[in-house]
């Protein structure tokens, strides 16, 4: 029924074209994001035709006898177009899996994109991997969500500290030079968990000058000094937080309150959430818990995104 052909670098046009047009997809399916890091991964990806129209995308990359989908991104999944139904993905999956075990491959990681992010109705793909793939969930991360159509009230502790950094002269401004939060970020990271950010400071400006309007920084500054910030990816109705930081002093002055408090006074008239982003961590799903206290402070709850695993 599908003809199921791999992705060249040829047909970068017709991707980000469906990319574009499909009901769950973001920005971090177009190709010039994820080919950021292709000498990272082993591009895998598969195009959907039916009847000779593309109907859908699987951005995925090889790692050895598995098919991921995809580790280098925060969300994967299938993508698809308005016409997709139960049916016809049930059917896609299960032809999927033939192709796949043709091509030598035993088993399929599969993080679906999240429900906020769909532009309507595109959860196809979790009734297929229950009924055709008899996937099983292996990994749960929890984000911080706050719904900007109804915003629930902060916690005293975040309101005091926006009223805080407010009397310290604190300024919120976006800005195009990362390389004083990134400073930041990354003693940050390095010092309490020992890692670095997932994007160098050279791959963070080369992404932004692809995306421009997509991924965006703002700084909290006191005195004209930068003590904290905050990188926003912008999907069509997701602000979605890809980095957050504070100096030791702007902790201590919590200008992260006072930024947050400017955020969410001033978004994007089609955004529908914020996403906080995740209070997991990524190796294991252990809660931070201080760490979603935080989050939660502003008037954020929990949405999960979740990792399926099945073999063929």
């Amino acid at each position: 029924m599908f003809q199921i052909t791999p992705y060249h670098s040829s047909e970068y046009e017709k991707w980000n074209a469906f990319v574009e047009r499909s009901k769950n997809a973001t920005f971090l399916f177009d190709r010039h994001y994820m080919d950021y890091h292709a000498d990272r991964f082993q591009d895998a990806s598969l195009m959907f035709y039916l009847e000779g129209r593309l109907v859908a995308l699987l951005p995925a990359h090889k790692d050895g006898d598995t098919l991921c989908s995809h580790n280098g991104l925060t969300y994967g999944g299938l993508i698809m177009d308005e016409k997709a139904t139960a049916e016809r993905i049930s059917v896609l999956f299960a032809e999927m899996n033939d192709y796949l075990r043709n091509q030598g491959f035993r088993t399929v990681f599969y993080k679906p994109v999240p429900w906020i992010y769909h532009q309507y109705a595109a959860e196809e793909d979790l009734y297929a991997l229950y009924n055709v793939c008899k996937a099983q969930l292996v990994g749960r991360d929890v984000a911080a969500v706050a719904c900007t159509n109804h915003l629930l009230p902060w916690r005293n502790i975040r309101k005091q500290g926006a009223k805080k950094a407010i009397q310290h002269g604190c300024v919120i401004r976006e800005g195009e030079n990362y390389s004083d939060f990134w400073n930041i970020l990354t003693e940050n990271l390095q010092t309490k968990y020992g890692v670095s950010p997932v994007h160098t400071l050279d791959e963070i400006h080369l992404l932004h000058h692809l995306f421009p309007k997509q991924i965006r920084l703002f700084v909290a500054e006191i005195n004209g000094r930068v003590m904290g910030g905050t990188v926003l990816y912008m999907t069509r109705n997701v602000v979605h937080v890809q980095y957050i930081s504070a100096s030791a002093e702007g902790k201590r002055l919590h200008v992260l309150d006072c930024l947050f408090d400017f955020l969410l006074e001033n978004l994007p008239q089609e955004c529908h959430y914020f996403d906080f982003g995740k209070s997991t961590a990524t190796d294991s799903c252990l809660l931070n818990a201080s760490l979603a206290y935080q989050k939660e402070g502003f008037g954020a709850r929990s949405i999960c995104y979740d990792t399926y695993q099945w073999n063929l």
